[in-house]
Parts: structure tokens; C-alpha cells; sequence
């Protein structure tokens, strides 16, 4: 647990104040908040989260660029959508079954913060209205990304049918 006489704590409180996903979030949510993150780092290639794995954690992105993908079992993953500065990773750790919908991977150097979902899913419990201030922030998010995902398999599933022989028959 981080003290407000901490410096450190009182940098990551501004970051997390000036991150664009937490615009408008009330100061005591933002302390909540604060009690939860942490400075993350990513090398190009590094798996931030990987699809079917518990999902505990979320990330705000700073700098850098994050591509999510999907279907790594299936052969080449594909690409669903690259996530960069001011965009939120994540939001699975707050939705039963806490899994992972996507993998994410790193590609370029790049700076996010890192929050606890675990704790802050108990914080939501106690304070409904930051729940549903974190959930109307993620709702147009995770829309945007299921439709993507959606249209790229849809766009996958025609290449693949366009490919296919013709059988002519005699």
C-alpha cells in the first residue's frame, strides 16, 4: 500500500489523473485507483497477456503500440485490433470468468500503467459507483473490439472460401 508522502505515489496519482480512459473520474475514485496502479514496462515481442489465461489485471497505455490477437492455437494469430497511447488493455479481469479474451503482445517499446483488476473488483464492491464509472468507460471499448474481431474473422472465413477449388461437375 502506497502512502500520499510517497513521491512516487504522487507521480503515478498524475499519471493516472491525466490518463484520457479516467477523464472525469471523481478524486476519490482516482485515489482508489492510484492504491491499485504501477509503472509497467514492455519490450518489442513481449507478451503482455495471453488469450485463455486468468485475467487479474488491466493496463492504461502511455506510449508505444500493443497489437491484440487471437486464435495463436488455431496457427498465425490474427491481428484484431493495435491498441496505443491513450488506449486501455484489458477488460476481461472484470467479467466472470476473469479470462482473457485476446493475446497481447508488444510491438515497439511501451510504457502503460499497470492496475490490480483483483483488488479494484473488491474496491468496486464496496463503491458501486466506481464500478460503474470503470464499466461505462469499458462498454464502448469492448463493443469496438468484439465487432472488430468479428469483421476481421468474417473478412478471414471469405478470403479462405474465395481460395477454395471449384469442382466443376460433368
Amino acid at each position: 500500500m502506497k502512502t500520499q508522502s510517497d513521491p512516487n505515489n504522487e507521480s503515478m496519482a498524475t499519471r493516472v489523473a491525466l490518463h484520457p480512459f479516467l477523464a472525469g473520474i471523481s478524486p476519490t475514485q482516482l485515489a482508489l485507483l492510484t492504491d491499485c496502479a504501477m509503472a509497467a514496462h514492455f519490450k518489442p515481442g513481449q507478451i503482455i497477456l495471453r488469450e485463455g489465461e486468468v485475467a487479474n489485471r488491466f493496463y492504461l497505455i502511455e506510449s508505444g503500440r500493443v497489437v491484440l490477437e487471437s486464435g495463436e492455437s488455431l496457427g498465425e494469430p490474427l491481428v484484431v485490433e493495435t491498441i496505443t497511447a491513450g488506449d486501455l488493455l484489458g477488460w476481461s479481469w472484470m467479467f466472470p470468468p476473469y479470462v482473457w479474451n485476446f493475446t497481447a503482445r508488444a510491438v515497439e517499446p511501451t510504457e502503460a500503467i499497470f492496475f490490480y483488476g483483483t483488488i479494484l473488483r473488491e474496491y468496486c464492491e464496496r463503491d458501486p459507483s466506481l464500478g460503474y464509472q470503470l464499466f461505462k468507460r469499458m462498454a464502448p471499448i469492448m463493443l469496438k473490439r468484439l465487432q472488430g474481431a468479428r469483421k476481421k474473422m468474417i473478412a478471414v472465413h471469405a478470403h479462405a472460401e474465395a481460395l477454395e477449388p471449384v469442382i466443376l461437375e460433368q
